[in-house]
């Protein structure tokens, strides 16, 4: 007698469903190449059904029907694949009649199953996600032999292989995706120098010199950026931090020269507090000069004519904070919530008709996290300014150069 055992939960049920989640199969139609497998099944095993299910919070859901049955959900409560997904190996009922869980549902009414057998579908991780799985409405005597057995295994490794190369597929065009608008924004920011440095030539002839040498290092790291994108397109890699030991003082003062004339339009101040106890942070230069580089234009952008905006240094226990204080729109509760999400449209808008395509935010999100730090805004309200902080770990040089999933 099958023994029903206290829950029909999993121990690890949250990681089991985000699993589930990731291989975006509910609520699908059905496809051929799982109907092929379902019907091979079928055949071997000869059975009049079979299924291929996979087990959510509440129900169970048929990605593969091959039977009588109508409809591609059931509830997961008093169902056999609740109790096959408890036992990584085969579940199989020759009559379920006698398992005393199956008489409250409907597989034991008229007309329903009386005979199951079912492998699990099993992700490389050892999540059991649901089955493949037939059955007849006639119970059996005759044990299944090691040939059927081995057959259904698999078949339901089969179809785990092919959602995971469906799933690693996503992540590439994903990661691609991601890494298409990191660079295209990070493009942004030597664009904006160029752009600066000529504007000040125009004004101030006697400037030409620091200006070329600021236009030539922006297109030396243009090309830089775009080789970065092309190597790691034709060999998939994931990003990559090129860590170095930095000078978060002379970072941000030259950051801070690449916007005095843009600044200076509007009549705002930058003033710079460094506290000298700082140590020099072991970080991906370019990457966090990107980050830098937002804030501050982003400080500008949102303040006001005659406004003050502040870039802070100092020390939080084991973290470098870094916070560009302004004095612009301030941000709502609801601004704070989906600030650093794609495309999010906050109520603060640019003070000069300056643009923004609403993936700044993001993007430093994702470079800050790559270095195991953390991003964040607080603003008392609207009208009240804000203030975005970044804090860097303190990290030895050697962590740096390994391989960064963004995804």
């Amino acid at each position: 007698m099958f023994a029903v055992p206290e829950t029909i939960i999993p121990h690890n049920e949250k990681l089991r469903l985000k699993k589930l989640y990731d291989y975006q199969v509910l609520d699908t139609h059905p496809e051929d190449t799982f109907d092929k497998i379902t019907f091979v099944a079928m055949q071997v095993l000869k059975t009049p059904y079979a299924f291929l299910t996979f087990v959510d919070d509440d129900r169970v859901f048929f990605k593969s029907n091959i039977s009588d049955f109508q409809g591609n959900i059931a509830a997961r409560e008093n169902f056999p694949c609740s109790l096959a997904i408890l036992n990584d190996g085969f579940s199989i009922f020759y009559d379920t009649h006698d398992i005393d869980y199956l008489k409250e549902g409907y597989i034991c009414g008229e007309g329903g199953v009386r005979f199951y057998a079912a492998a699990p579908l099993k992700s490389p991780e050892g999540f059991l996600l649901g089955t493949l799985c037939v059955a007849d409405v006639k119970p059996r005597t005759t044990p299944l032999n090691d040939l059927e057995l081995n057959i259904l295994k698999s078949l339901s490794e089969v179809v785990v292989n092919k959602l995971e190369s469906r799933l690693r597929y996503k992540k590439l065009l994903r990661s691609q995706n991601e890494l298409m608008s990191l660079t295209l924004h990070e493009l942004k920011n030597p664009l904006a120098s160029i752009k600066l440095a000529n504007e000040v030539m125009k004004k101030e002839p006697t400037r030409l010199e620091p200006m070329t040498d600021m236009i030539k290092e922006s297109v030396l790291r243009m090309q830089d950026k775009l080789h970065e994108l092309l190597k790691q397109s034709e060999t998939e890699e994931e990003l990559k931090l090129n860590i170095e030991e930095t000078n978060l003082e002379e970072l941000i003062s030259g950051l801070i020269k690449n916007f005095e004339l843009l600044a200076k339009r509007k009549n705002q101040q930058i003033k710079f507090e460094f506290d000298p106890a700082t140590p020099t942070v072991s970080i991906d230069k370019a990457k966090i000069s990107d980050v830098f580089f937002n804030l501050l234009s982003n400080a500008i952008k949102y303040s006001y004519q005659d406004s003050e905006i502040k870039i802070i240094v100092k020390m939080e226990r084991s973290m470098v904070c870094i916070e560009f204080r302004d004095q612009g729109q301030g941000l709502s509760s609801d601004d704070i919530d989906k600030l650093f999400r794609k495309f999010a449209k906050l109520s603060a808008k640019p003070t000069g008709k300056e643009t923004s395509n609403g993936l700044g935010l993001s993007i430093c999100k994702s470079l800050v996290e790559m270095h195991k730090g953390k991003i964040f805004a607080e603003s008392p309200g609207k009208e009240q300014g804000s203030s975005f902080f970044v804090l860097l770990p303190l990290h030895s040089k050697n962590e740096g150069n390994s391989k960064i999933n963004t995804l």
